[in-house]
């Protein structure tokens, strides 16, 4: 009987574990592809704004009542085009007063010396006091300097005459004008428009202190590389761009960084023949971060986090997931840049890592990553 029993027991628990292993299900299928590595140089992105490089609010410089307006409102304007004409005829009159002020003090400096060669005269013969000549002396220089002065107020006159002809300071585009004709315009005072340069226009945007400090250090090791042959290149992309369609250059960098953002300042400029590019437009600037090197890239889809870092799933010896914590760049060429945590030569995980954890057996398909990523996708939807 306990021969019986021992037989009945092991046939039960070799059907048992048949039938467990019959529902056990296969291991998850993965597709699993070599990392893309290439040389590549990393480059960073900092939006920012254009600015006009000039911009001038249109004052008068005399009052008066606007008398003519000489420009459509938002047209491009050359330096000394006219813009605005203040009602003349109070400065014309103030200007022939001038004039004849002047006249009369020139009359007064020749009679003035005169009287004072005719008492020069007389003195060698002794027939004039010291004091008469004096007086005679006197006379003349305050002619002259009443002369000088009616000549001054004659410049004066003719520069506020010159003043109501308004003219561009500056080459760009004109704004609407603010004041109608007819109304009274006030010295220095009323804003009567405002012209922006747009060829060649500014870029400003913010570095970060990271950056700026790995820049530094290129830059002293001398190493700094946009490119070998112009250094300070930059590439700009627009909010309706996918791809950089205009480069520029860097031209300046503040002296200082933002205490509260931790950020400096930093000006690119770029060519605007088209005049496209309008001031307070947005876009993105990208620098090149680093020297030429030979990256390791995967797709954004092969990496996943864990808890506070990020991570892609390896296969090893029998197919079998390993963890594997990487430290992430920059995206380049539809790829992700791995700086640390992949040597390339492994297979990772870049389709199905909801279906995978580490230590668990999978059933590998494998695929080849193309070196462009974006290129393809393209080509796909083309």
């Amino acid at each position: 009987m306990t021969c019986l029993r021992a037989a009945a027991v092991a046939s039960a628990l070799s059907l048992f574990s048949s039938a467990a292993l019959a529902q056990a299900p296969p291991p998850p299928q993965v597709t699993v592809a070599k990392p893309v590595v290439k040389e590549i140089i990393e480059r960073d992105d900092f939006i920012g704004r254009f600015e006009a490089i000039d911009q001038v609010e249109i004052r008068s410089r005399v009052s008066g009542y606007l008398d003519k307006i000489h420009f459509t409102d938002g047209a491009m304007v050359k330096t000394g085009d006219p813009l605005f004409t203040i009602d003349q005829r109070p400065y014309q009159a103030a200007l022939e007063q001038a004039e004849a002020t002047v006249a009369s003090a020139q009359v007064k400096v020749e009679f003035a010396s005169n009287d004072l060669d005719r008492a020069e005269q007389l003195r060698k013969s002794g027939n004039i006091a010291e004091q008469l000549l004096d007086q005679r002396r006197t006379n003349y220089l305050t002619s002259r300097a009443e002369l000088d002065r009616a000549q001054g107020a004659l410049r004066n006159a003719r520069l506020d005459i010159e003043f109501t002809e308004i003219k561009a300071p500056i080459a760009g585009r004109i704004s609407r004008k603010l004041v109608s004709v007819g109304n009274l315009v006030n010295a220095n005072d009323t804003v009567l428009t405002n012209i922006v340069s747009l060829d060649p226009i500014h870029f400003y945007f913010d570095v970060d202190e990271r950056s700026y400090l790995a820049y530094t250090r290129q830059a002293s090791g001398g190493t700094r590389t946009s490119t070998q042959e112009n250094p300070n290149q930059v590439q700009l992309t627009m909010t309706d761009e996918r791809l950089a369609q205009r480069t520029g250059k860097l031209d300046f960098l503040d002296n200082r960084l933002d205490a509260a953002s931790g950020t400096i300042r930093a000006r690119a400029i770029f060519d605007n023949k088209d005049l496209f590019l309008t001031p307070g437009l947005f876009g993105r600037v990208s620098l090149a971060g680093s020297n030429p090197y030979m990256g390791v890239l995967v797709p954004d889809e092969a990496v996943s986090s864990d808890q506070d870092r990020r991570v892609v799933y390896v296969i090893g010896e029998n197919d079998t997931v390993a963890l594997r914590p990487v430290r992430l760049g920059p995206k380049i060429d539809g790829y992700r840049v791995i700086r640390t945590g992949l040597k390339g030569d492994e297979s990772i995980v870049i389709n199905g890592l909801a279906r995978v954890r580490p230590g668990m057996k999978v059933n590998p398909q494998v695929s080849t990553l193309p070196p462009i990523r974006e290129a393809q996708n393209r080509n796909l939807n083309e």
